[in-house]
């Protein structure tokens, strides 16, 4: 099976059918069902031979990408994400809820006193392209910890204030990839706050998968037992609506 890595750096082409990421899938279907079949294959082989905390690469700052390509949306069309600009994101707050114990509401100054985790990483999107970014962000473990994960909690979803089709972007990772090291709530770019384009005022960095996983915008983080209600069941957004592989590793 050609790797994740292996289709980031060939631009995502095979057969001929691009692949073409963050943005539009337009391979085949029957590329497309090889692809997801393989996809617990390849989720239970990287877990099994890769060591569950080991750390994606990390840069040095002078190798950071001159300007962080803003994919997908650049700025979502709400009223109520225009009202939050305004202010610089002051009035916003993020959710954290679902199966846990105490539920909290953080608004970004809070979030912003919390320790911090600055990481300078390489995103790899699907469509082809690479950038390195210094991140700095709430390590993911500190909040799941202060809510206080219940027994029957299995996945973290994060909603979005970005609009994609009828409803708005989501995704989910599971409680390995959500308590790693590197998996940051993420509200610094760079030196600075997060820009808008990039995601501000909060994004997921979950430096271990491909860019799709890495959702902007968050608004809400939910615990949950099972993904069957979640969209279309698969996890995300893109898993839902073109195919993509839940279980984006690399």
């Amino acid at each position: 099976m050609i790797s994740r890595r292996a289709l980031v750096g060939m631009g995502a082409t095979a057969g001929g059918l691009l692949l073409s990421g963050c943005d539009k899938l337009t391979a085949s279907p029957t590329f497309r069902e090889a692809l997801r079949g393989g996809e617990a294959l390849t989720m239970r082989a990287q877990r099994l031979l890769t060591d569950r905390g080991a750390l994606a690469p990390e840069f040095d700052p002078a190798q950071r990408s001159p300007v962080f390509r803003a994919n997908g949306t650049r700025r979502p069309a709400s009223p109520e994400y225009a009202a939050h600009a305004a202010s610089n994101f002051a009035d916003g707050r993020l959710k954290v809820d679902g199966l846990v114990a105490r539920p909290l509401s953080l608004s970004r100054a809070q979030i912003g006193t919390m320790p911090a985790r600055t990481q300078p990483t390489r995103h790899d999107c699907v469509e082809g392209w690479s950038a390195i970014g210094q991140w700095t962000g709430v390590p993911l473990k500190l909040l799941l910890d202060q809510a206080g994960l219940r027994r029957d909690a299995r996945y973290i979803v994060f909603h979005c204030a970005d609009n994609y089709g009828p409803g708005r972007y989501y995704e989910s990772i599971d409680l390995i990839d959500a308590f790693h090291p590197q998996t940051i709530v993420a509200w610094g770019l760079n030196g600075r706050l997060l820009p808008v384009e990039n995601g501000a005022p909060l994004r997921l960095r979950v430096e271990r998968m491909l860019g799709y996983k890495h959702a902007k915008y968050v608004e809400r983080i939910e615990a949950v037992a099972s993904l069957a209600t979640i969209g279309g069941g698969r996890g995300g957004y893109w898993e839902d609506s073109s195919d993509y592989e839940w279980y984006a590793g690399i």
